[in-house]
Order: structure tokens, then sequence, then C-alpha cells
């Protein structure tokens, strides 16, 4: 089953080419690789060691079960093997007394009358076991054909191979586990990595982090970048990069040239009018989760705030690693409650430290000034250390708390020198995102998220940052 799984090229050998113990097993695995399933489940399995033993074990209990409601069928066949051996004894004894009654034979051809009885008994040996070896071999060939549900119960475990293995590769991806950083890793931790998946505190959130993931990619396509953004018009002035093509072949009538010149001296040719986009940063992205206890609360579908919380941060960290950017993890509750991860640009970020950040959950109540601190330190830093400027940081939370007046001085005389912007995103908390609240004061940037379910909810942020 195995090599059923793995090897890249399939073939069972024919029924005739088979021992008659192992009849039942070419009846199992026939079944077994004819299902639909199983060609979805090698499409999986191919070439992956792994892949392939977990739909070997994710099979196992049905192929337990059916070898054991074949136990009369494999009886049958088990006697057929022996029955065979003993015909192909007889025949090899037929064989030695043919051999002994050429070599005593005199040279009339006549043999002694003891070897030829024995020749004679010999023959009569092997017709004898020969028919019924046949016999069983029918009874074993009918007896494979006819155990139970073989058939059903065999593409039911199909089914579940593929299943089992379609979840957990849909998990590595939602997890951003490439297929390539997979057939590298040794089984061992791979297995251990697979069961921390299955088992973390996020894992019934794999697809809402896969959907996040995609989504962030998506709008990293549509991204405007340095450019003059979506096209919503026409307007007038001098940009000659956003002439429209009726004034560019003015340029090729000479008697138009000067009419064209007067009007680019006056500002007034037409040009394409866009509605630009603020350049994206290029400090680190640094992105603060509430972890309060708050955060347990669950929106529509059941999803939590939590679970909507982290796999945003997961996609900024893929959005900061698509644009070589320093990405920071801070987690957050109470004053004295902080957590931080740092992901560097340019060095690979490993799962397991990616899964800490992902399940570490803090608990208590909620503190802005502290990670918002922490935040603005690391980009001091950052840009002490590389005059690096303009980052983002994007601050999640499902609560509103005060901040001193001195520190919000501080803050604003950062935000000057350093030029970070600060997204927010107000979870299951309309209020915390309504006009007037500290969210609003400090943010450049604030929405507020009420459908979980919704990953759309805060797409212009990836094409923002």
């Amino acid at each position: 089953m195995f090599l059923a799984a793995y090897k890249p090229g399939l073939r069972l050998r024919e029924l005739a080419e088979m021992d008659p113990s192992r009849l039942v097993n070419h009846h199992l695995v026939t079944a077994l690789v004819e299902s639909p399933d199983f060609a979805e489940l090698r499409r999986e399995t191919v070439g992956d060691p792994y892949a392939a033993a977990l739909a070997v074990l994710a099979q196992s209990g049905a192929l337990r079960r059916m070898l054991e409601r074949s136990q009369d069928a494999r009886g049958r066949g088990e006697r057929a093997a022996r029955d065979r051996r003993a015909a192909e004894g007889a025949a090899t004894a037929v064989a030695d007394a043919l051999r002994q009654a050429a070599e005593e034979a005199a040279e009339d051809g006549g043999v002694p009358a003891p070897t030829a009885d024995a020749l004679h008994r010999a023959i009569a040996a092997a017709e004898a076991t020969g028919s019924a070896a046949r016999l069983a071999a029918q009874d074993a060939a009918r007896g494979a054909t006819a155990v139970p549900g073989l058939k059903a119960a065999a593409h039911r475990a199909a089914a579940e191979a593929a299943e089992a293995v379609r979840e957990e590769s849909v998990l590595m991806r939602a997890w951003g586990v490439g297929s390539g950083e997979l057939e590298r890793m040794p089984y061992a931790r791979r297995a251990r990595l697979a069961e921390r998946l299955r088992a973390g505190r996020l894992a019934r959130w794999a697809e809402l982090i896969g959907r996040f993931r995609q989504m962030a990619d998506g709008e990293r396509a549509r991204k405007v970048e340095s450019t003059a953004g979506e096209l919503v018009g026409v307007t007038l002035g001098d940009d000659l990069s956003r002439l429209i093509p009726s004034e560019l072949a003015n340029l090729g009538l000479p008697e138009l040239r000067a009419v064209f010149a007067a009007r680019y001296a006056a500002g007034e040719l037409m040009l394409y009018d866009s509605r630009g986009e603020r350049p994206t940063g290029r400090g680190a992205v640094i992105a603060c989760v509430d972890t309060s206890h708050s955060m347990y609360a669950a929106g529509p579908g059941g999803v939590t705030r939590e679970a909507w919380s982290k796999a945003c941060a997961l996609a900024l960290l893929d959005q900061a690693r698509h644009a070589g950017r320093d990405f920071v993890g801070i987690l957050f509750s109470a004053e004295d409650r902080i957590q931080v991860f740092r992901f560097p640009a340019g060095r690979s970020a490993g799962i397991e430290q990616v899964l800490d950040f992902a399940e570490t959950f803090l608990g208590g109540g909620t503190s802005y000034q502290v990670p918002l601190t922490v935040a603005r330190e690391l980009l001091e830093e950052e840009f002490d250390g590389a005059a690096a400027t303009r980052g983002d940081i994007v601050m999640i939370t499902d609560d509103e708390c005060g901040v001193t007046e001195e520190w919000r001085r501080g803050w604003n005389e950062a935000r000057r020198v350093l030029g970070f912007r600060l997204f927010g995103l107000a979870v299951g908390a309309p209020g915390a995102a309504e006009a007037g609240s500290v969210l609003d004061a400090l943010c450049d940037n604030l929405r507020s998220i009420e459908d979980l379910t919704d990953v759309h909810a805060a797409a212009d942020l990836f094409r923002l940052i």
C-alpha cells in the first residue's frame, strides 16, 4: 500500500502471477487503487514518503478489518498454496523417477520392474496432487472475489486516506509551509509539526488563516506603488507622463506644436486623472495584537477575535517578507504582560517560531501604551541602525483604554521624526473605532471589524502597507 501511494508508475501484477495465498491481498489492493478517491490521494502522495506513509496509517484500521473479514478466503488461499507446493513436489518426483528409469534402461529399452513401478506411482501421485491443486486454486480464486463488502470497504478506506492527507496538506499550506520545505524536512520533525498544527490553539482556524493569506496575496498583486494609481477620468495639467493620446497626436502636427507649447506653459494639457495611494513604507511592519481575556469572544460563524487577529497578523508577516521588510509581532494585554517576536528581513523564519507567535496568549486586561511604546522604540532602533523610516504599526484590539498626555506628546514627536503610520483594527468593538476615541486620535487609518468571517474587511490594509 505504501508503494501504491508513493511510486510514480503504478502497475499491479496479473492474477496468474500471484501465489494463491496472496490472491485476497491482490483483490484488496485492486479495490483500493481502482477507487476514484485513490487517484486523488496519489496527487498528494506520489514521490512524498511522508504523505504516502500517512495514507497507509489512515487506512490501517480499514485494512485490518478487511483482512479479518477475509479470514476464510485467506485460509482457502493458504490451502491452495500448500496443494500447489505438493503438486510441484510430485512433479519433481516424476522427473527424478524418469531420470532413474533412463539410467537403468537396458539396450532394448526395458526398465527394471521396481523402477517402472516407482515411475507409475510418481505419475499417479502427480496427477492426483495436480488435480487437487487446480481445484484448490479455483476455490481460492472464488473465495478471494467473494469477500463480503470488500470493494465498498476499500473505497471508504481510500476516501478516508485521501481526506486525511488533504487535510494535512491544507493545514501545511495555510501555515505557509511549502512543499519544498516539507520535502527537505526530516520525517520525525514533520510528524511532530503536523501533530502540533492539528492540536494547536488555532488548529480549527487553519482555513481562515489560509483565506487571509490568499486575500493578502491578491491585494499585493493589485497594490499600486510609485505609480499614478487607479484611473478615474481626465483633468488639466502639465504632467507629460499622463498625456492622453489626442494630446500626443498634436505633437506630430507641425502646425499644432505652438498651440501645444502654449497650453503646456499654461498647465492646460488634457491628462489622465488618477486616484493614487500613498507609497508603502520601508521600515519594519509591526503588528500589535491584543491577547486580553476578551479576545476569546466569538463572533459570526464562531470565529474568535483572537483567531481573526492572529490570521491578520500572519498575513502581515507574509506582506513584510514579500517586501523585504522586518516584521515584529507584539502580543500584549495588561501593562506587565507583553511578548515580542522578531522576524528580520532576509532571514528565514522557522515555522516553529511562527507557531510560537500565533499560539501565545497572555490573558489579562488591555494597555495601549506599553505595546505602542515598544513598537516606537523598535522603529527608533531601526532608524538609528539603518536610517530606515516610514515603518508601519498595526494595532489590533477589541478594547479601549486611555493614554497619558505626556506619552501622547512623545508619540507624536516620534511619528514626526520617523514618519511611521499607525493603522487601527477594532475587532468586534465598534465603540473603540468611533470618532473621538483614543484609537481614532492615535491612528492614521482606523476601521471597525464586525464580521469575523470576512477576511476582506481589511483588504485595503494590504494595499497600503
